[in-house]
């Protein structure tokens, strides 16, 4: 039973041998913690028997105390605060009230687009993300520690992993004949792209440990695809189910140092050999996510060399002549980002993804869908930000007034928001003409506007990362503390303005696209 306190009981103990203090509704005992603080015992001793609920606020996020103050708590006091003076606390799977902290139609807009089904969905996703992943999230991504086999299981099971590829067959079967239970028990039937984009979102950006996140399956997104929709039925049967239960790994390896993302002109060589059973794969991959624990790599391989070699698109499998090291990239090493080496890789020819001179057509294929989960996972960092600078506008004072006070600052959050919800409301309408499109269809009207989608998204982050520097001064570039969500968005945000496309790229694709639809229209 927890003990209440008055705060003249409070007050009693107010030395540095015996000190209690006040923060929220709680009461803590923190004489013993005094001499371990990591800012001084100064700071714990100048507020001995006070309520120190402003001045830990000015030091310290939330989080602190659901982790090491936690053990130092006794008991609640007797008459906490109430009102607009009582510090919101979400509970597992509760949905943040900070205005532009969710989507418009999850903070009670009518939206078209949503039904009850997604926001049980997303609760659920929430509540399972809070009590399993972020306990340990932000130490992990620090220490560059990858997703444990233990959580990749839990991923799995509890149908997080499903919901994060396209629709298909292959979500029946997992749920039929894997015990796979989707969130919120939704059934296959009932998924459809909208619930995917919540996975997405709730899965990568929302989390605010960038390198982490995608530690937990940005891989898998972009590299499973191929093989349930191109590899032959019996091979996209056995590795959707060990993949999509969490068994084991996969990802896109098409990059490489000779070519980057010039998909045309790969290196990597695929001979065939002289029995015709199988391939040997030699050649190097490069900026591979989560190529460093990976078991599956769904490989790009030039199959006839020449002035217009002939691309081809298999799935290798970690074992002999397959070589994985660690690069060092500016998030963490959690991602798993790899230098694959393959040296005389033996690949059978069933492994081979569609047709062999299929590659180029297959690795396109694919790009729309990636390119969309690239814009949900980004746009949702960059609203994560938003909130972080809305919260801490409102609780610093500088100069005898808030931030919040200040014109500029107001102009600042009003830009940043206005351009988060821009995103979002074309990323909801493509995701709404994707729902009722076919992948054909898709490649002829979404191909442009998902393009330029992503570089108005990316151009977005990039002022959604100088302006929050601009907010949070110095704390945005410190990586522990108040801004360190804002400092890991800062090291992260040109990834998604590189990967699946760079932002020129993006630009004159969109710009191409619709001229191929442009009439011979005068002024």
């Amino acid at each position: 039973m927890t003990t209440t306190y008055t705060r003249a009981e409070v007050a009693k103990h107010a030395s540095a041998d015996d000190n209690w203090i006040i923060i929220d509704d709680t009461v803590y005992d923190v004489s013993k913690f005094a001499r371990f603080h990591p800012g001084g015992r100064a700071f714990i001793d100048g507020v001995a028997g006070q309520d120190a609920t402003k001045q830990f606020y000015s030091f310290h996020r939330q989080d602190v105390l659901r982790s090491m103050a936690a053990k130092y708590a006794i008991g609640t006091i007797a008459d906490p605060p109430t009102g607009e003076k009582a510090v919101v606390k979400l509970a597992p799977g509760e949905l943040s009230t900070v205005p532009y902290a969710e989507p418009s139609a999850f903070q009670g807009v009518p939206s078209p687009y949503y039904d009850d089904s997604h926001r049980r969905f997303r609760r659920d996703l929430r509540a399972f993300f809070d009590t399993e992943v972020m306990p340990d999230a932000v130490a992990n991504d620090a220490r560059g520690v990858h997703p444990s086999k233990e959580l990749w299981r839990k991923l799995g099971m509890r149908g997080v992993l499903a919901c994060r590829v396209q629709s298909g067959p292959w979500l029946k079967d997992v749920v039929e004949n894997c015990g796979v239970q989707l969130p919120s028990g939704i059934t296959p039937e009932q998924f459809d792209p909208f619930h995917e984009l919540i996975a997405h979102e709730e899965s990568s950006g929302r989390l605010g440990v960038p390198g982490y996140a995608d530690g937990m399956g940005a891989g898998l997104v972009i590299g499973l695809p191929p093989v349930l929709q191109f590899g032959e039925p019996a091979l996209a049967r056995r590795v959707g189910r060990e993949v999509l239960t969490g068994e084991k790994q996969i990802c896109l390896a098409i990059s490489g140092p000779e070519a980057g993302s010039d998909v045309a002109n790969v290196a990597c060589v695929a001979k065939l050999s002289s029995c015709r059973t199988h391939y040997l794969v030699s050649g190097v991959k490069k900026w591979i996510t989560n190529g460093v624990f990976s078991d599956y790599f769904v490989t790009a391989v030039v199959t006839k060399p020449g002035r217009k070699p002939e691309l081809s698109l298999m799935l290798i499998e970690r074992g002999e002549g397959v070589d994985t090291k660690p690069i060092k990239t500016s998030y963490s090493p959690a991602a798993g980002t790899a230098y694959v080496t393959f040296e005389n890789a033996r690949v059978p020819t069933g492994n081979v993804l569609g047709k062999i001179g299929e590659g180029f057509k297959l690795i396109m294929h694919n790009f729309n869908h990636e390119r969309w989960y690239i814009v949900a996972g980004a746009n949702r960092a960059s609203r994560l930000v938003v909130e972080e600078c809305l919260k801490w506008a409102t609780q610093r004072e500088v100069f005898g007034a808030r931030l919040i006070d200040q014109p500029v600052i107001r102009n600042k959050l009003a830009r940043l928001a206005s351009q988060v919800e821009g995103v979002q409301a074309w990323l909801e309408a493509v995701t709404f003409a994707m729902k009722h499109t076919t992948h054909e269809e898709q490649a002829v009207k979404l191909a442009g506007p998902i393009a330029l989608l992503k570089h108005f998204c990316t151009r977005v982050a990039n002022d959604v990362s100088d302006e929050a520097c601009q907010i949070f001064g110095g704390r945005a570039i410190t990586q522990t503390g108040m801004g360190q969500v804002v400092e890991r968005f800062q090291r992260s945000a040109k990834f998604a303005a590189i990967l699946g496309g760079s932002e020129e790229v993006m630009a004159d694709l969109g710009v191409r696209q619709a001229m191929r639809a442009m009439p011979n229209a005068k002024l």
